[in-house]
């Protein structure tokens, strides 16, 4: 069992904006010990992206995703300079984005985009869920309470991995968040990059019809 906790995890991702991954993996390596993971990151040249974001990215690519016919994607993706938007791995990176969108169809590029009554709203339905589950075990009605708040926190998390991109599994790599593959890429380049915004298209959609697993479809797609 590794010796720290989901806090701990969340401290290091704030004081250095790496990854959930990245951020796990250095308190891995390092049994725990916050200053020493920060280290760590500095090493593997992960924490140095942190001071990166705050910096202007105004050029960039607009790509498309067309997934045979049926679905199609539009994403806008930040750098620095011109320089960098010509890019092999950032032209690889937009592209990967787009074809994310498509397959995992999230509706805001972070968290911080959800409105905030949508979150309140989803916290009152997560809420009164958990309690129903303890009025069927017969647990106490004010201990139900405490417990569903305790349990809300956990499947807010669940909500954003589905519905913002950053947190959503990477489909070429689910082991990674794609929050985890951005910070891999300014790492990697030397800029900022931002993943500015999208909008996914589909053929009938609101409309009745057959289900379909589109993201076993774009793996298939991208040589997985």
């Amino acid at each position: 069992m590794a010796d720290f906790t989901a806090k701990e995890v969340k401290a290091l991702r704030d004081k250095t904006g790496a990854g959930m991954m990245d951020c796990k993996k250095a308190l891995v390596e390092t049994k725990g010990d916050i200053d020493k993971a920060v280290d760590w990151l500095r090493e593997k040249g992960i924490a140095s992206a942190s001071k990166k974001s705050g910096r202007i990215a105004s050029s960039g690519l607009v790509d498309s995703y067309i997934h045979q016919g049926r679905i199609g994607v539009l994403i806008e993706v930040n750098s620095e300079t011109d320089f960098v938007a010509k890019n092999d791995d950032f032209k690889v990176f937009v592209r990967d984005m787009a074809m994310q969108v498509a397959a995992s169809n999230p509706l805001y590029v972070s968290r911080e985009e959800v409105p905030e009554e949508k979150i309140q709203q989803e916290k009152h339905v997560l809420i009164e869920q958990a309690k129903n589950e303890s009025k069927e075990k017969n647990i106490p009605e004010d201990k139900a309470q405490m417990i569903a708040e305790k349990k809300v926190e956990g499947r807010m998390e669940k909500y954003y991995e589905e519905y913002c991109l950053v947190d959503q599994p990477f489909i070429k790599d689910p082991s990674k968040k794609v929050n985890d593959v951005l910070t891999d890429i300014i790492a990697k380049i030397g800029e900022n990059i931002k993943i500015r915004r999208f909008t996914r298209y589909e053929v009938g959609e609101g409309l009745e019809k057959r289900e379909e697993d589109f993201a076993e479809e774009v793996k298939k797609q991208m040589g997985e």
